[in-house]
């Protein structure tokens, strides 16, 4: 990839959004069924049967997560509180996915990411545990951070805050430290690092605006921003802030261009 052509489309997010990429699901999904007969009892039974974008999450989100230590039934009952509990979560996925159809060339339907991309996975089982970290179910959230550590290949600390229409294009190698806060409608390419620089304690991982583009391999470090719309050239390292609409590339990375 050429670290100075990381491409993100301008695009809004509807507010019908949830109702948007469900209605697409189930029409792509009759249709796969049609082309690829053998796929029929999968479609049927992640998709087709369930009456929502939810329960389907739902379902999705806990046959990941069950094993022989966590029962089914045991997840989908605490997925379910949570979702109930905290819609917005829900509407996050639908952005998520809305915001990986727009962005990701490769992705020509809205049922791909909801059912094969890690990156959606990973950042919906994040966003699980990231609730339970906040509601006094720290355990909890760890097993679930470790699970999607062993999984996924990718490091989310369950206290980062994540905001929607994020994308983890790949996912691979992807770690993202405790005080981290990711904004809305963020792309990170694979193999990304938002660490911190020493500090034991306090406010010491970044922080990544909206619309801001992480190239792959990029590690920033420190309590740093990356302002909106701001670009990291994939493999660079980034030790001060990015004013927003910039781009940097480089070790350490330098200011190459700025509105």
């Amino acid at each position: 990839m050429n670290n100075l052509h990381i491409a993100q489309k301008n695009f809004s997010i509807p507010k019908n959004v949830l109702e948007i990429i469900w209605n697409n699901i189930q029409i792509e999904s009759r249709l796969l069924i049609d082309s690829e007969p053998i796929l029929t009892n999968f479609i049927y039974n992640s998709l087709l049967k369930h009456k929502s974008f939810k329960d389907a999450l739902i379902h999705i989100i806990a046959k990941k997560l069950a094993n022989i230590d966590v029962s089914i039934t045991g997840i989908l009952k605490i997925i379910q509180n949570i979702y109930d509990s905290d819609e917005n979560i829900i509407t996050a996925a639908a952005k998520d996915i809305y915001a990986i159809h727009a962005n990701d060339p490769a992705i020509t339907k809205y049922i791909t990411p909801f059912l094969y991309l890690k990156g959606f996975h990973t950042l919906q089982i994040h966003r699980i545990s990231n609730w339970l970290w906040h509601n006094n179910r720290q355990e909890l959230a760890i097993y679930l951070y470790n699970y999607n550590t062993k999984t996924f290949n990718v490091d989310i600390h369950p206290a980062a805050n994540i905001g929607c229409g994020v994308m983890m294009d790949h996912a691979t190698g992807i770690v993202i430290g405790e005080t981290s806060v990711i904004e809305n409608n963020v792309t990170i390419m694979q193999s990304v690092t938002l660490g911190s620089t020493g500090k034991t304690q306090g406010n010491r991982h970044p922080k990544i605006r909206q619309k801001a583009m992480i190239g792959a391999g990029s590690i920033i470090l420190g309590n740093i921003e990356i302002g909106y719309g701001a670009k990291i050239g994939a493999g660079s390292v980034v030790l001060h802030s990015v004013p927003p609409y910039s781009t940097v590339t480089g070790i350490p990375a330098k200011l190459i261009k700025k509105l």
